[in-house]
């Protein structure tokens, strides 16, 4: 069990399997008088064992690793020593990976060109409860993150062409049902019978690809059938 020391020393723990790279930042870190290494991972899933209980100050996590890289080992880390603090270190500014790495949990994320200048201030920042994105870093991870936020917000133009498949009849019978009307309530609407409704609802639900009514529903909303509005109570 790894544990902070005594005194007021910032204990690091480094996770990364190039064992050069291990020795230069342990080298960095000998030359600050208030910086004690707590110990040394060489993969993602060492680093998961020693970790779960671990109470150091930061961890440094280096994203490319065989088996389990880094992003894993940070989300599978976060999930049972939610405490810990951690800076990813990579040689690679991917904006995607800078993105999984920030979502799974990482404070932090430096490129192993900017350790001997960056690192100290990049963990005084992160331990003051501060996020540390290097600018060139910031604008990646930001870009992605509005190029996430912006995918998810725009429908899909393939299920929203499959209402297209639907039949007049069979549009009015859904729209129906966003309204919360019960099958028998929409037969007596449209002036069918509660057998034909159900049919309609069958041949929906295989147009649309769903299992049930309030799949459907949320389809129709989802997808610009009818507004999204807050429908009624979806009764069976």
């Amino acid at each position: 069990m790894i544990r902070r020391t005594q005194s007021s020393e910032t204990t690091v723990f480094i996770v990364d399997d190039n064992a050069n790279h291990s020795a230069g930042i342990k080298q960095l870190l000998e030359l600050q008088s208030d910086y004690h290494l707590a110990g040394i991972a060489t993969n993602g899933e060492e680093a998961i064992k020693r970790l779960a209980d671990a109470n150091v100050d930061i961890v440094l996590m280096d994203m490319s690793m065989p088996e389990v890289d880094g992003v894993a080992a940070i989300q599978q880390i976060m999930a049972v020593n939610p405490n810990l603090k951690i800076l990813a270190l990579t040689g690679y500014d991917d904006s995607d990976l800078i993105f999984r790495a920030m979502k799974n949990g990482a404070k932090g994320y430096i490129l192993k060109t900017m350790v001997t200048s960056q690192l100290i201030a990049a963990i005084e920042e992160v331990l003051n409860g501060k996020v540390y994105l290097p600018p060139i870093l910031a604008t990646k991870f930001f870009d992605e993150f509005q190029a996430r936020i912006g995918k998810a917000s725009r429908p899909d133009p393939t299920k929203q062409a499959l209402l297209g498949y639907l039949t007049s009849r069979e549009k009015e019978v859904l729209k129906l049902l966003t309204d919360g009307i019960t099958y028998k309530g929409v037969a007596d609407k449209l002036v069918i019978s509660e057998t034909t409704v159900k049919t309609h609802v069958n041949n929906i639900f295989q147009k649309l690809q769903v299992n049930d009514r309030t799949q459907a529903v949320l389809y129709a909303l989802r997808y610009g059938l009818v507004d999204n509005g807050s429908p009624a109570q979806m009764a069976g």
